[in-house]
This record gives C-alpha cells, sequence and structure tokens, in this order.
C-alpha cells in the first residue's frame, strides 16, 4: 500500500519552551512530563492509488498529541481530525497516511501511538501568510505559529539541512499558542515552540 505522494504545509505547536527538544531527536527529553501538541497539515498536491487514483489536493488534517517527556519511549495518545468536506475515499487515504498504514514517514511516527482515537471529521480552517500560519477547528481547536525575527527582517530564521521525518530539511523556527479541549487531551499553549516547512512524503519514506 505504498503508492503515494503529497505536499504540502505542515506546522506545529507544542508546549516545550524554546525549541522542543523531541523535534531534534524523540530520544531528547521534552521541557515538561507530558508534551502536548499538534501538527497541522494542508494538502497542496498528493494522489493515493487504491481501487481508483485519489486526489488530496485541498484536503487539511490536524493530529493533536499527548506524549510522555522522552517521546521515543512510546505511549503517545493521537486523535487525527480530517476536513469535513473530504469523501470517504480521501478521508480512509488521509487517515491511512497518518497512521502508517501506506509506509512513509508517518510509518516511523505510527510505531510510538498506543493510543489511537477515532478519527473526526470536522471544519478545518487554515491560513497561510508569510509570517504566521493558523488553524480553527470551530469549538475544539485554534492554534497559531508566528514566525520569530532575525537579523534580516526580510529573511525568516531558519533550520537548515535538518534531519526530520515529516518536515522539509529547511524550517521556519516559530513561537506558537494553541487552545484545545476534547474533555481528554486538553492543551493551554501560549508563546511556546513552533516551526513550519513544506513537506513531500511519499510511500518510500
Amino acid at each position: 500500500m505504498s503508492n503515494w505522494w503529497a505536499e504540502g504545509l505542515l506546522f506545529e505547536n507544542c508546549n516545550c519552551t524554546a525549541v522542543c527538544p523531541g523535534h531534534i531527536h524523540f530520544s531528547q527529553r521534552c521541557t515538561h512530563e507530558v508534551c502536548h501538541g499538534f501538527w497541522a497539515i494542508r494538502f497542496e498536491g498528493g494522489q493515493v492509488d487504491a481501487s481508483a487514483p485519489v486526489d488530496l489536493t485541498g484536503i487539511d488534517a490536524v493530529i493533536v498529541y499527548e506524549t510522555p517527556p522522552v517521546m521515543v519511549e512510546g505511549g503517545w495518545k493521537q486523535l487525527i481530525i480530517v476536513s469535513d468536506h473530504a469523501t470517504d475515499d480521501q478521508r480512509e487515504a488521509v487517515e491511512e497516511i497518518l497512521t502508517g498504514v501506506r509506509g512513509g514517514p508517518w510509518a516511523v511516527l505510527a510505531r510510538f501511538v498506543a493510543e489511537p482515537l477515532p478519527t473526526r471529521a470536522a471544519p478545518i480552517l487554515i491560513e497561510d501568510l508569510p509570517a504566521r500560519k493558523t488553524v480553527t477547528v470551530a469549538g475544539l481547536l485554534t492554534g497559531a505559529v508566528d514566525a520569530i525575527r532575525g537579523w534580516n527582517r526580510d529573511k525568516p530564521v531558519t533550520f537548515e539541512n535538518i534531519y526530520n521525518k515529516i518536515h522539509d530539511s529547511t524550517q521556519v523556527i516559530a513561537q506558537g499558542s494553541t487552545r484545545y479541549d476534547d474533555g481528554g487531551i486538553v492543551i493551554a499553549n501560549e508563546g511556546t515552540h513552533g516551526l513550519w516547512s513544506r513537506f513531500r512524503w511519499t510511500g518510500d519514506g
């Protein structure tokens, strides 16, 4: 089930101060005893070859998670939210990618998930501005990441040539905020770790 590709925008916020140690490597201890945050995903292109090709263009998704401080130890709790305008085939394809069923980079992260919660469909609003990315799921999530200022105000502060399974090797460093409450996972972040990149994923990793 590895015949697929996808590309678009990926941004995140968690409750770690400054840069999340777990972002550098899952073996690094995060700032708090519980790390919680989100990944927001806008599929700007992509195709999954199933019984018929499934186009992912225009679909948004959010992954909300709660992990122990050393992420590589596993025990993650995770919830996936997919755009409510997605067709059944699109929702299934996105869910299979983000749970690692179809291989690729998310298959690595899926090994650490101990408590996958049922996937939800909801209206997702993502705004992609030059220095700010926001995501809203009405009644559930509001999140934002803002680029930090560098010496040259016309250029973002970035990580270059950094290894990460789901992000591009160039990532914009940001500060973020999150408000989220589904009755199980509750997040209230302010001025904490944030970043974004443009991704390209395939079923080969």
